[in-house]
């Protein structure tokens, strides 16, 4: 009897140990990762067909606008994608008046909702970035406001934010002393703080290991291996600089007694085309930060403050946007080309490849197509591809000490170079771009400086 009692124990024990591992495992393959969808081109797809396109081709299941697109809202209508639209800056001193808020409530929410599942609205863009004191004094009365508009529509599931910039931070290192800026702590961002708190919506911020790195620091911001940095006040070490940004932020709401409202990462991202004296701007290093940044946000982990705390993160930016202000690098922070094509592959796409919609037609034969590494390729393997290449009568001498494609040196970078002269001399098949399992095709050029790619 007692025998017959251990074993019934036991297979009990398993049974739990079987729901709970299933429960984890189901969790981990929830993703956090949306886009931020920008317009600021002359050549991108209509919205029906992104909107079929990332429905049906990707794992992004969000998308953060930068205003309130009646096009892009109505062709999002039904897909299951939740949308979080934009106040444009220079409306917000207007709509602290609750008649001007619930009129633009009226126009660009109702016509929409719920069939579009807006869930969130950001009001305004950095506004305490800027300095705008007018600006910065209004931001509060207009998003509570907004948020009166809503519950007078009897609308109850669409947070109301803002996206700061991590130039609220006084200090940021080491991360356990974070601060918000003198004068701003206790006027501006604790009565934000609790406006959050109270209406449970999240604090939104835009961390760029993009902008805060130094050549010593580069494999820390990109996520690569390094040998940390360690706070001494917490005993923590840091592998990469998106976590020591994120901790930071929590630091300084934990100051104010707010470090139980959430966390969102609106924006965040790295170009892969950059100008001439910008060398940490490749394709290979907007893979590296992307693709590891998803694998960390959706990987549950958390940050060494905030452990186990997975974070809603949009990359900037769907499309590479050819009319953006600014330098090469702006205009190329992308996942995607225009004709929905990938610059490169961060591990959003199903079965590993986008076809683009079915109304777009497919690349043809005389289209330019290069021949890269997969993200998350081996070392060892990518390095016997490049053994390969060269002993099969391809040219290398671009990749050795000296030439053109030397820099950077490193396995991913060289290996890209051959496996794209072998894919480009033995014929544009799928199967000259296997190498095993770890190449594919692109169709952005990875060339940079002197380095060029055949096509």
């Amino acid at each position: 009897m007692a025998t017959s009692s251990l074993a019934f124990i036991n297979s009990l024990f398993l049974f739990f140990l079987f729901l709970l591992q299933s429960s984890i495992t189901t969790s981990s393959q929830q993703y956090t990762i949306g886009v931020n969808y920008g317009t600021l081109a002359d050549n991108l797809p209509p919205p029906s067909q992104v909107a079929e396109f990332l429905q049906t081709q990707t794992t992004i299941d969000r998308i953060k606008l930068f205003d309130a697109n009646p096009d892009i809202l109505k062709a999002f209508a039904n897909t299951n994608i939740f949308i979080t639209v934009s106040v444009a800056n220079g409306d917000i001193l207007q709509l602290t008046k609750l008649p001007a808020a619930q009129a633009w409530i009226s126009s660009n929410i109702l016509p929409f909702y719920p069939q579009t599942k807006i869930n969130r609205i950001a009001v305004g863009n950095e506004i305490i970035h800027y300095g705008d004191k007018n600006l910065i004094a209004h931001l509060l009365p207009a998003m509570k406001s907004i948020h009166s508009a809503l519950n007078l529509a009897n609308i109850t599931d669409i947070q109301v934010s803002t996206p700061h910039s991590l130039g609220i931070l006084s200090l940021s290192e080491p991360p356990s002393l974070g601060r918000f800026r003198r004068g701003y702590d206790k006027v501006i961002f604790s009565p934000i703080l609790k406006f959050h708190r109270d209406t449970k919506s999240p604090f939104m911020i835009n961390p760029y290991p993009y902008f805060g790195f130094s050549e010593k620091t580069l494999n820390y911001a990109l996520f690569k291996e390094n040998s940390g940095v360690f706070d001494k006040n917490t005993g923590k070490i840091y592998t990469n600089m998106f976590d020591a940004q994120l901790d930071a932020v929590y630091s300084a709401m934990k100051r104010l007694g707010y470090g139980d409202v959430d966390i969102v990462v609106a924006e965040t991202g790295w170009p892969s085309i950059g100008e001439a004296n910008q060398p940490a701007v490749n394709l290979e290093n907007a893979v590296s930060y992307n693709g590891n940044l998803v694998k960390h946000v959706n990987s549950g982990i958390g940050t060494p403050l905030m452990p186990g705390r997975k974070f809603e993160t949009y990359i900037f930016s769907l499309f590479n946007e050819n009319l953006k202000p600014g330098l090469t690098d702006e205009k190329n922070f992308g996942l995607f080309k225009p004709d929905l094509t990938p610059v490169y592959d961060v591990g959003i796409l199903r079965n590993g490849e986008a076809s683009g919609p079915s109304t777009s037609p497919a690349p043809s034969e005389s289209d330019n197509l290069w021949c890269v590494p997969k993200l998350g390729a081996s070392e060892v393997l990518l390095q016997a591809n490049i053994d390969f290449v060269c002993s099969h009568g391809i040219d290398c001498t671009p990749i050795q000490d000296g030439g053109p494609c030397y820099e950077p040196n490193t396995i991913m970078s060289h290996s890209a170079f051959a496996m794209n002269a072998y894919y480009q001399t033995e014929g544009r098949n799928d199967f000259n771009c296997d190498f095993a399992n770890t190449g594919m095709v692109i169709t952005s050029d990875p060339s940079y400086d002197t380095c060029k790619y055949v096509s």
